[in-house]
C-alpha cells in the first residue's frame, strides 16, 4: 500500500517539473499490429540465406532466358550461323582447324566466341545456351503451370465432393499413372506429330513444342491431383468448413473462400519441385531425339550433341552442364526454403 506522502509528493513533482508532464503525456501504448500468413511465410523466407541466394539465382537465370536477344546482339552472334563453314566467317576468322575441332583454348573460347564453338560446324555456344535456357524454361514455365491447375482442381473436386465422385476421379488418376512415363513420352511423341505432318516432311517446330506440351501435361497432373486431394480430405471436416455450411454457403463459395487459401503452401511447394523435373525431361526428350532438333536451341539437344563430341571436344560440356547443374540444385533448395517458410516445423 502506497502511503500518503509519496503520494503526494509523486504527484507534486510531476507538478511541478513541466518537461516530466509533457514527457508523460506524450508516452502512448504502441499499437499491435497483425500479420497476414502470407507476411510470416516472406519474413521467415527472409532470415533464410540460401533460400535468398537460390531466388537470386532462379531469377538471374529467368533474366538470361528473356534477354537472349539482347545478350547474342552483344556478343554479335547467334545461334544459327555456322561459323566453321560458312566462308563469310570461315575465311575471314577461323574457328576450326582440318579435323573440325575448335581452334584455341579450352573448346575455341575467345572475344569472339565466348563459350567457344561447336565442333564440325563451329556454332556459337554462348548464342546456343542462352537461347537453350530460354527454350528449356518457357516450355517447362508452360508445361508446370498446365500441370498445376489441372491437378489442383480435379483434386480438389475429387475431395470435396468424395463418393462417387471421388472414386471415378481416383480411377482415371490411377489409369494415367499406369503408363510408363519415360517409355510413353519416347513412344508417342512421334504419334502425335504424325497426326498433323506427314512423316516424309520435317516437323514444324511450333508443332513439336505444342507436342511436348501436350504431352507432358496429359501424363503429368495427377501427383499434385492426389496431393491436393489428400489435403482437402482433411479439411473439409474442419469446424471453418462446417461453420460455412451451416450459415448456407454454396460448395464453390465454400471451396473459393475456404479451403483453396489452406492449400497454397503445398501447391507452392509442389511447384518448386515440379518445373526443375519438366526442365529434365524436356531435356531427356531431346537427347532421345523426340524433342527439339536441329536447328533448334534447347538444353537437351546441347546434351546430345556433347555426347557426340565427347572425345573429341570435352569443353563443349562444360558450360551447358554447369548451369543446368547450378539451375537444378538451387530450385530444389528454393523449394525446400519455401516450404520452410510455410511451415516452419518441417524443418525441424
Amino acid at each position: 500500500m502506497t502511503s500518503p506522502t509519496k503520494a503526494e509528493g509523486s504527484g507534486s513533482a510531476v507538478a511541478l517539473d513541466p518537461e516530466l508532464a509533457s514527457t508523460s503525456e506524450k508516452v502512448e501504448p504502441k499499437k499491435l499490429e497483425g500479420r497476414s500468413p502470407g507476411q510470416l511465410m516472406w519474413q521467415r523466407f527472409r532470415r533464410d540465406r540460401t533460400g535468398m541466394i537460390c531466388a537470386g539465382v532462379v531469377i538471374f537465370f529467368f533474366v538470361i532466358a528473356l534477354a537472349a536477344p539482347l545478350l547474342t546482339a552483344i556478343s554479335g552472334t547467334n545461334p544459327y550461323t555456322l561459323y566453321g563453314q560458312d566462308p563469310e566467317y570461315a575465311d575471314v576468322n577461323p574457328v576450326l582447324d582440318d579435323f573440325g575441332l575448335p581452334l584455341g583454348w579450352f573448346g575455341g573460347v575467345s572475344g569472339d566466341h565466348w563459350f567457344g564453338v561447336e565442333p564440325q560446324y563451329g556454332r556459337d555456344l554462348f548464342a546456343m545456351l542462352v537461347y537453350g535456357m530460354r527454350t528449356s524454361l518457357f516450355m517447362a514455365v508452360g508445361v508446370t503451370v498446365l500441370v498445376m491447375i489441372t491437378g489442383v482442381v480435379i483434386g480438389l473436386v475429387g475431395g470435396y465432393f468424395g463418393g462417387r465422385t471421388d472414386y471415378w476421379i481416383g480411377r482415371v488418376t490411377d489409369f494415367f499413372l499406369s503408363f510408363p512415363s519415360q517409355l510413353f513420352f519416347i513412344a508417342f511423341m512421334p504419334v502425335v506429330t504424325a497426326f498433323f505432318v506427314d512423316p516424309r516432311e520435317a516437323t514444324p517446330t511450333y508443332l513439336r513444342a505444342v507436342a511436348i506440351l501436350v504431352v507432358l501435361w496429359v501424363l503429368g497432373w495427377m501427383g499434385m491431383a492426389r496431393l491436393v486431394r489428400s489435403t482437402v480430405l482433411s479439411l473439409r471436416e474442419r469446424e471453418f468448413v462446417e461453420a460455412a455450411k451451416v450459415s448456407g454457403a454454396s460448395p464453390w463459395r465454400i471451396v473459393r473462400k475456404e479451403i483453396l487459401p489452406n492449400v497454397v503452401s503445398p501447391i507452392l511447394v509442389q511447384f518448386t519441385y515440379q518445373l526443375p523435373s519438366t526442365i529434365l525431361t524436356i531435356a531427356f526428350l531431346s537427347f532421345a531425339g523426340v524433342g527439339f532438333v536441329e536447328p533448334t536451341p534447347d538444353w537437351g539437344r546441347l546434351f546430345a550433341a556433347g555426347a557426340d563430341y565427347a572425345e573429341q571436344d570435352p569443353a563443349f560440356m562444360f558450360f551447358p552442364g554447369t548451369a543446368l547443374v547450378i539451375f537444378i540444385l538451387c530450385f530444389n533448395l528454393l523449394g525446400d526454403s519455401v516450404r520452410d517458410a510455410f511451415d516452419p516445423k518441417s524443418g525441424r
